[in-house]
Parts: C-alpha cells; sequence; structure tokens
C-alpha cells in the first residue's frame, strides 16, 4: 500500500490536516515530514512497537538512539538533568534553528539528543501530537538526507503512514550535532552550524541584572556595565525584571539621570525574567534579597550565581539589612541620582571580575 501524502501550506499549515498526522503518531505510526534542515520521520519515543518498526524502516542498528524534537525551548527541562551555562546560550542563539545537542538524560547513565526546528509544520506536528516525537532524517541508512517529500517516498514510499508535503526544505543539509556532555563541547555531526560559531557562543560571558519592573535599577546597571565594557565582544550584558507583565521604555527619571551620564536608553524595552535567561548567565546580579529568593524559588540551580549587586559597593559597616537597593520608582529625582551613586560604584568592583 502507498504512503498517504498530505499536502500543506509551508507557512501557515493547515491545522486539520496537522492534527490528522498527530493522531497517527499517537495511534503508534509513522509520519515523514519537513523541518528546515531536511525531511524526517516522527513516531512516539515513548512506544517500544513504534520505535521498533522506525528502527526497521530506517534500518539502523539498535546501538544507535534516536533524537528528539520540542515545540518550546524551555522543554528541554523535561529531558535533561544538567543545568550547564553553555547549554543554554547555545539554545538560546541556535533554538529555533539546526542543532541537535546531546545531554545527560533524566534517566540515569543515558543521553539524549534534543532539537527544536525552526520549521511552523515542524513545530506544529511536535506541538499536535501530545507526545515526545523522535525523528531521524527520512531516509534508509546510508542513503542521502532528502529535502523534499518526493526524496523521502523513494526510501520509504510503503514503508510509512503518511507523509507531509510542505515544500522543499530551506537549508537541505542536517543539523549540527554537539555532545555537552563532556566538559568541554565535542562536534558529534557537521551540519549548518560550525565550530566557530559554537565556540563564541559559549565562550561569552553572560551577565544578568535583574530588579521589579526592569524600568530603573537594572537598567542603570546594564548600561552602565555595556558603556564600560564597550568594544569587548565577549561580554553580553542584559537586564529582567521579576514582575514585568507588558513591554515598557525605562522611567522618565532614570532616562533622565543617565543621560546626564551621557548613556541614551530612550530605546530600552522590559523584558521578564525567563528560566533560559537565568540558566544561560553566568553572573546575575539582584537588586534585593526577595529578587534573590524569587529566583532561587524557580530555578535553585542558579545559587553560585547569584549575588546582590550592593555588595560590592557595600563598606565593612554596613550590615545584612542595609544590602538592599530600593526601588527608587514614584519618588523624586535626588533618590534616583542617589541610587545611581550605589550602582556605580558596585559596577566599578564588578569590572574588575570581567
Amino acid at each position: 500500500m502507498k504512503t498517504e501524502i498530505i499536502k500543506v501550506d509551508p507557512r501557515f499549515p493547515e491545522l486539520d490536516k496537522i492534527s490528522y498526522c498527530a493522531r497517527v503518531i499517537r495511534r503508534g505510526g509513522l509520519v515523514v515530514f519537513p523541518t528546515e534542515t531536511v525531511y524526517g520521520i516522527a513516531a512516539d519515543f515513548g512506544n517500544p512497537a513504534a520505535m521498533q518498526r522506525l528502527r526497521e524502516v530506517k534500518k539502523r542498528s539498535d546501538g544507535k538512539p534516536f533524537s528528539v524534537l520540542i515545540s518550546q525551548k524551555g522543554l528541554i527541562s523535561n529531558y535533561t538533568i544538567s543545568s550547564k551555562t553553555a547549554i543554554y546560550k547555545l539554545i538560546d542563539v541556535y533554538w529555533p534553528g539546526p542543532l541537535t545537542i546531546v545531554v545527560p538524560s533524566k534517566e540515569e547513565g543515558k543521553t539524549i539528543g534534543i532539537r527544536m526546528p525552526d520549521n511552523p509544520v515542524a513545530l506544529r506536528l511536535v506541538e499536535e501530537s501530545q507526545c515526545t516525537v523522535a525523528a531521524p532524517s527520512a531516509n534508509a541508512e546510508g542513503n542521502a538526507p532528502p529535502s523534499t517529500v518526493q526524496e523521502a517516498l523513494r526510501d520509504l514510499d510503503g514503508l510509512v503512514d503518511c507523509a507531509i508535503d510542505g515544500g522543499r526544505t530551506t537549508l537541505g543539509r542536517s543539523s549540527t550535532v554537539v555532545d555537552m556532555t563532556q566538559d568541554q563541547p565535542c562536534i558529534l555531526r557537521n551540519g549548518a552550524i560550525s565550530q566557530e560559531d559554537i565556540s563564541r557562543v559559549i565562550g561569552k560571558k553572560i551577565i544578568l541584572f535583574v530588579c521589579t519592573g526592569n524600568s530603573c535599577r537594572s537598567v542603570m546597571a546594564e548600561y552602565l556595565l555595556k558603556d564600560y565594557l564597550r568594544g569587548r565582544d565577549n561580554v553580553e550584558v542584559t537586564s529582567a525584571g521579576t514582575g514585568v507583565f507588558i513591554r515598557s521604555t525605562a522611567s522618565a527619571e532614570t532616562i533622565g539621570v543617565l543621560k546626564e551620564e551621557g548613556l541614551d536608553v530612550s530605546a530600552h524595552r522590559s523584558q521578564p525574567v525567563t528560566t533560559i535567561l537565568l540558566k544561560k548567565a553566568d553572573l546575575i546580579f539582584v537588586m534585593t534579597r526577595l529578587h534573590r529568593q524569587q529566583i532561587l524559588d524557580r530555578v535553585p540551580e542558579v545559587e553560585k550565581r547569584i549575588y546582590l549587586l550592593k555588595e560590592f559597593a557595600a563598606s565593612a559597616s554596613d550590615t545584612q539589612t542595609d544590602l538592599d537597593i530600593p526601588d527608587p520608582i514614584g519618588h523624586d529625582r535626588l533618590t534616583y541620582k542617589h541610587c545611581l551613586v550605589v550602582i556605580k560604584e558596585a559596577i566599578n568592583k564588578i569590572i574588575e571580575l570581567v
């Protein structure tokens, strides 16, 4: 019996067609589908019969594992125990995209390859499947990975249940596979992302400042440090807020006091603290003990990388209760200037760390 071919709009895939194919996967079937790299075969990773059938169709040996696809960056934590900053730096830059990372699995002693594809059809299919999707390339082992559904079906017609035709893939070459289970990342398969790209992203130090609204204190800290580090491309400085729900500009007073320092922050837009942002940061500076606790409640793994900013501006006579930098929002310009003085003193010490 020939494989059923389902043609979809590659940019705006029809939900009814994607849902149909997702049901095939949930029932233990195999579905050919496009990604931005090459065409793949989707199967339910948690279904032993489906995985055995996939192995037979691929003609793959029992010892060679299958990678899985996810539809959101944050879902990586469902599959790995690792919280290495290098992993989160890479996925923040290259996901969705042609990067597969091999990480320690939550199953003791095992590893797993994970990718988030940059293709609307693939992302929607993974989302709608509501299961962990294994997705090797849609070719028999040893043959060239296919860039069109027609190329895929040369090997697989009649061996898979259905095939989604989403047109030619944009890259036409497999993803780069990077082993992140050792101290140093190692490329296991060359692809669209080079070793130079990987090393550059991992080697960049990331510094994150956190306050509540990301409109005053963390903005001052971010832009002061950026100014001091101008010309250094091996450090990335950013800021975020624990209470950001709507993106907004810096406060008028913040814009004003920083303008006096020769800094234009009128283009700043606030952003919320996210798990990825926290896990990729090498150093996290918060304004108060409450911010610190809010972050640790959410991502306890970053405990050794998080500091109260005022610790770096504190004198020997300061007590623990003096180490918070109060929020100047709603106060006069003088309060903002005092806040800036304290933050500037701390930044001058932080420069020595980076």
